[in-house]
């Protein structure tokens, strides 16, 4: 067996898994380890979605508590009742006929064959006292709970043992698809002499590529895998999550037969078989690509189609399509790697688990049930089948073969790849800049009291054209700060956000590398604005000082766009992308990732408002002649100020829109009114703003509480699960990542206030002479902590329904299925 590796609790999940040890090496690591309390470093190595299939080892826990009690209350009287005659009669009792020693054990376990085990069924295991415990009972409770387990792990193991090995077996037929097709392209090339892209007619048969019983989400999520890899930002992608699952994504037409036809997949035949090749429509191009290919297939080449055996058309595919198929194939090869690691993991956690409880056990009893009981956890399935060390071997050579040009080094950092290290530098240069942060803000606060600068006043010309570069910044970095929180709350609570968001476990953001963005992006954002108003102070025109906010915006567009790999490059450029889709949502696939941010942007319409000023102030010149009431005045702004009021609202709907088209599934349509009403009421917000009039008040109040119900609604019982009345836990669902419960009503109430802030606009309450912009900006920012606390219910949600369906791993899509004649 290959040695372990020693995991950190905090890391644990991430790398790649450990190799299971003897049950002799596990007894001696575990030795080693009574430092740590088994029960967490269990929980924390284990696959977070395989959790309630692992072995319940703190349930065996408390049936040996049961036991310890009722040893320790009767231990006293059977010291008293112990007597010669009854010694005699023991020692007799372990002798058998001409004085044999009988070596039965204190335990013997059975082994019964299910009633479909003809047809392959399950072997389950029974124990049987054959010595008299303190207590019986909870004895046989214990191993009535110990066999269950057991039988549970074996199951479970040999479920996703198929399933790995089903995977396998069809990654290997695609790839000898792969291999034969490049082999027939460098032909035609060769024989040809072309150096453009080389197109082929050719036949070879395959078998039906995907997995058996595939489910309705596996199907879902070759879309946005696919979309991942023509990003490459990041090498792979994990599966998203339940609120994923739909139908089928693949865009379909009739045909004149009244038969469905994939746009993605374009069909080539021969020796009487036929091959589609699918590259999921993700992006605008290939959707269009695909619609223009099929119009010419209908309206040109209407006679080629009848030709050959089976009336289908010979089809070109060049090497642009093989290489989209070539990536999602090494793809596959890379999650049917990591879902292998995951099931090592499985095996070695739970041989740990059985033998830590084991010994437990027989230093409460004082019984020998260890070597008894380990025999048979050591014989038993999901401990003694090599199936799956011999395909993670055979993954390791195809891969390396055909991807990694026989690189052996190469090959294994793209399959194993190395976690980025903790370092404690970055812990001190978040403590660093922080300190600066709240000593620049604390002189700047004091500074601005004094001149008086957030006071109301008629015409101030700071808080109409600086104050909103520095409004723009807090909120926008009061919400990654959150989500820096909320990275550390995921993590604390077990929830696999970067398997969610499909993020890079190699490039993903940590929390710490959240924190010291804030913090340093704070500290720089402060400081130049306390030098613009200390130059203000002294004396000096706005004319003269008045580029510097502007200066500093254009500081951090730059470094956001910035093409040189510093700076956290994969995230920038991962975040832009994001931005894209979002602008572009209708053309594009929806995953987790897109519709998670776009729900971000709909909490932050004060700050794409700011935004809009301050990019109009700065882009006409108006900052030179300190005309700030020119954008103001101008129509095209105040018509622009509508569409940034609404866009983010409309951006989400159509998210909405497409899921429903991709998936089929009506809620997303319920989803979609949701946004609308949103929509309305912010549109009636802006239009109020302008006018100043009852009757626009009135359509606010309107609009805003029906929105209002509408989202709360949506909140409490879609997004967060709750308000379940049947539900073990009172009006909670069932399953909960946190202990305490009145987090979650506390929450509730939390988010009930947070949303009714939009009444501000019809109380106009005011503290004291504080400038109503001051006012905004801390009702914006109620609305973003509101978001930040939904995220981590949000993500809650997301990972319980994932967890129950057992999906650790993505099922990759395959570019090559076999079709039916009459397709």
């Amino acid at each position: 067996m290959v040695s372990s590796r020693k995991h950190s609790l905090s890391n644990s999940y991430s790398n790649l898994p450990i190799v299971p040890l003897s049950p002799l090496a596990l007894l001696s690591q575990d030795q080693d380890r009574n430092m740590v309390k088994f029960s967490k470093q269990f929980e924390g190595q284990l696959v977070p979605e395989w959790k309630e299939a692992f072995v319940d080892y703190w349930q065996l826990k408390k049936d040996l508590k049961k036991i310890r009690l009722l040893n320790n209350n009767t231990s006293t009287n059977t010291h008293q009742i112990t007597s010669f005659p009854h010694n005699l009669l023991s020692s007799i009792s372990t002798f058998g006929l001409f004085g044999r020693r009988r070596d039965q054990g204190a335990i013997q376990v059975h082994k019964r064959l299910t009633a479909s085990a003809s047809k392959g069924g399950d072997l389950l295991y029974e124990t049987e006292l054959l010595e008299q415990f303190a207590d019986t009972d909870a004895a046989k409770e214990f191993f009535e709970c110990l066999d269950m387990q057991l039988n549970k792990v074996n199951q479970f193991y040999k479920t996703k043992e198929k399933e790995f090995l089903e995977r396998g077996e069809c990654l290997k037929k695609q790839m000898q698809i792969l291999s034969e097709l490049k082999t027939i392209i460098k032909q035609q090339q060769c024989r040809k002499g072309e150096e453009e892209d080389a197109s082929i007619s050719c036949s070879i048969s395959c078998e039906e590529d995907s997995v058996k019983d595939r489910t309705e989400q596996e199907q879902q999520q070759q879309d946005s895998f696919t979309d991942e890899l023509e990003r490459n930002e990041v090498p792979f992608s994990d599966s998203p999550t339940s609120d994923e699952i739909g139908k089928p994504t693949d865009i379909y037409m009739k045909t004149e037969k009244g038969k469905l036809r994939t746009l993605s997949g374009r069909v080539f035949s021969f020796q009487g078989k036929s091959l589609r090749i699918n590259i999921p429509l993700t992006t605008p191009s290939r959707t269009f690509s695909a619609i223009s290919y099929l119009v010419w297939d209908d309206l040109v080449n209407q006679s080629s189609k009848k030709c050959g055996p089976q009336g289908g058309g010979k089809l070109h595919i060049n090497k642009s399509k093989l290489h989209h198929a070539q990536k999602m194939i090494k793809g596959a090869f890379f999650e049917l790697y990591k879902g292998l690691g995951y099931l090592k993991t499985y095996r070695h956690l739970n041989m740990l688990a059985f033998i830590k409880i084991l010994k437990k056990f027989d230093k409460v009893t004082e019984k020998q049930v260890l070597p008894v009981y380990l025999k048979v956890v050591e014989s038993s399935y999901f401990n003694s089948s090599d199936k799956v060390m011999n395909l993670s071997d055979e993954v390791e050579d195809l891969f390396i073969m055909h991807f990694a040009d026989e690189d052996r080094r190469k090959g294994m950092k793209y399959l194993r790849p190395r976690q980025r290290k903790e370092s404690h530098a970055v812990t001190f240069f978040i403590g660093l800049f922080a300190g600066c942060f709240v000593a620049l803000l604390a002189g700047y606060i004091i500074m601005a009291h004094i001149t008086g600068m957030y006071r109301r006043q008629p015409d101030s010309i700071y808080m109409e054209t600086t104050y909103p570069v520095l409004s723009m910044f807090s909120l926008l970095f009061l919400h990654f700060f959150l989500y820096g929180c909320n990275i550390f709350m995921w993590r604390k609570a077990r929830i696999n956000y970067s398997f969610i968001f499909e993020l890079a476990p190699t490039k993903e953001l940590k929390y710490r590398d959240v924190f010291l963005i804030c913090a340093t992006s704070m500290t720089a954002i402060v400081g130049i604005m306390f030098v613009h108003l200390s130059l203000v102070t002294k004396g000096y025109s706005y004319a003269q000082v008045q580029a510097i906010p502007g200066l500093l915006l254009l500081a951090f567009v730059l470094l956001l766009v910035c093409p040189f790999n510093i700076f956290y490059h994969s995230s920038r450029y991962r975040l832009l992308g994001v931005i894209r889709n979002i602008i572009l949502s209708p053309l594009y696939k929806v995953v987790m990732l897109d519709f998670f941010m776009a729900d971000q942007l709909c909490s932050q319409v004060p700050m794409l408002r700011n935004l809009e000023y301050v990019a109009c102030y700065y882009i006409t010149g108006s900052y030179k002649t300190q005309d700030y009431e020119y954008c103001m005045r101008a129509k095209h702004y105040r018509d622009l100020a509508y569409a940034v009021s609404f866009l983010p609202y409309y951006w989400r709907a159509m998210q909405c829109a497409r899921r429903w088209f991709d998936e089929g599934q009506t809620n997303h349509l319920v989803n979609l009114g949701k946004y609308v009403s949103a929509m309305l009421a912010a549109g009636a917000k802006v239009a109020y703003e302008k006018e100043r009039s009852i009757g626009w008040l009135c359509l606010v109040v309107v609009m805003s509480s029906a929105a209002t119900v509408y989202q709360l609604y949506w909140d409490f019982v879609k997004d967060w699960g709750l308000l379940q009345m049947n539900s073990k836990n009172p009006w909670l669902r069932n399953e909960l990542m946190l202990r305490r419960k009145f987090i979650y009503y506390f929450s509730m109430g939390l988010n009930l206030i947070l949303r009714l802030a939009w009444l501000q606009t019809v109380v106009h309450s005011t503290f004291e002479h504080v400038d109503y912009r001051v006012t905004g900006l801390f009702l914006a920012a109620l609305e973003v902590i509101r978001r930040g606390l939904w995220n981590f219910y949000r993500l809650e949600n997301e990972h319980l329904n994932n967890a129950g369906k057992f999906r650790a791993v993505k099922t990759v899509p395959l570019p090559f299925h076999e079709v039916d004649e009459e397709e």
